[in-house]
């Protein structure tokens, strides 16, 4: 790993053996339009390596537990699932840690859920999918689960679903529906007031947050206009929220999230496995090619340092350190994934 990056990934995903046997089950081959990736840990130290990553927060892509409709299935899924979260954190000291994955929509066993792996388990947070077969976080009766993490001083890293609707042939719901799906839920977030009522729970945003920093003065307006609050103050929930880089460190993009986000609120994600390692090289390089030396350091690492104390201070017990030819290969494959990178922006004519 290069000294300059040490990067801390906030968004990369786990698909033990036990979860997609039960997706299979269930007859799930994909989420989000993409097809269910194989994963080790082996394999994500592999791709750490090749993105300069120190450390990643594993979390369950969507669908989580919500393909099942007996809520004592997904309770006791969730909790597998958190368990073998943590085996794996604890089998790599410092190089992972985890978002629990949470029963929704039984936000009762959620709370329950949650206070056992911040308390017990040690998890970093929670993950919670922007909508549960329709219902979006925000909605009424979700208060439980929001004391039990304001409690705890939770970081809940809000990943998209698919929508409650209809596909529409030939977009996938990663490329477009995942962007709208987040934007619901921040949006539901700031005008029922979740994030005003329990400010210390922490909210991450994946990829960038969806639509909210390109759309976040329209929605402000409309907030203000139907609750007769300030668009300043809605403006100001808004930006409460931390944002994940996953699949959005393009030239076009990223300066749109920086010119909103505060500073200090915006993380490296990688999105990996269900990105593949070219795609997490690609916008990767958009982070060595389009900001400052110090912007370029705080989303590496410094802004999740200031969330997850324990990964600024933790050191891997057995650094991986690959061969040679290996490490030649990975500098190899930055270097043409840099070149790409700036190939494939548009021209000024």
């Amino acid at each position: 790993m290069t000294p300059s990056a040490q990067r801390i990934d906030v968004h990369q995903h786990i698909v033990p053996t036990f979860y997609r046997d039960a997706l299979t089950k269930a007859g799930i081959a994909e989420a989000g339009g993409r097809a269910l990736p194989d994963w080790s840990a082996a394999s994500a130290l592999e791709l750490m390596d090749v993105l300069d990553t120190r450390a990643a927060i594993l979390s369950v892509s969507t669908p989580g537990t919500g393909f099942l409709t007996d809520p004592a299935e997904a309770t006791a899924l969730a909790q597998r699932l958190n368990d073998h979260c943590a085996t794996v954190s604890a089998d790599h000291p410092g190089r992972f840690g985890f978002f629990a994955t949470l029963p929704m929509p039984d936000t009762a066993a959620s709370a329950t859920e949650a206070a056992r792996a911040l308390d017990t388990l040690g998890a970093d947070g929670v993950t919670l999918l922007a909508n549960n077969r329709g219902t979006y976080l925000g909605a009424n009766g979700q208060e439980p689960l929001w004391r039990a993490l304001d409690e705890r001083d939770a970081v809940v890293f809000v990943h998209p679903a698919e929508l409650p609707a209809p596909p529409v042939e030939g977009i996938p719901p990663f490329a477009a529906d995942f962007l709208l799906d987040t934007t619901r839920a921040a949006y539901l977030l700031v005008r029922n007031g979740i994030v005003r009522r329990y400010p210390r729970i922490r909210f991450i945003l994946s990829h960038a947050g969806g639509f909210v920093p390109y759309s976040s003065h329209r929605m402000a307006v409309t907030i203000a206009n139907d609750t007769g609050r300030s668009p300043l103050d809605v403006l100001d929930d808004f930006r409460s929220f931390s944002f994940d880089t996953a699949l959005s460190s393009s030239p076009a993009a990223l300066p749109t999230l920086l010119a909103f986000a505060r500073p200090g609120h915006v993380l490296f994600g990688s999105d990996w496995p269900f990105a593949p390692t070219p795609a997490g090289q690609y916008f990767a390089s958009g982070l060595e090619d389009t900001v400052d030396t110090d912007t370029r350091t705080a989303i590496n690492h410094t802004n999740a340092e200031a969330l997850f104390p324990r990964l600024a201070t933790a050191a891997p017990r057995s650094p991986h350190r690959p061969p040679a030819p290996v490490r030649l290969r990975q500098a190899a494959q930055r270097t043409a994934a840099r070149l790409i990178f700036k190939l494939l922006q548009p021209g000024t004519d």
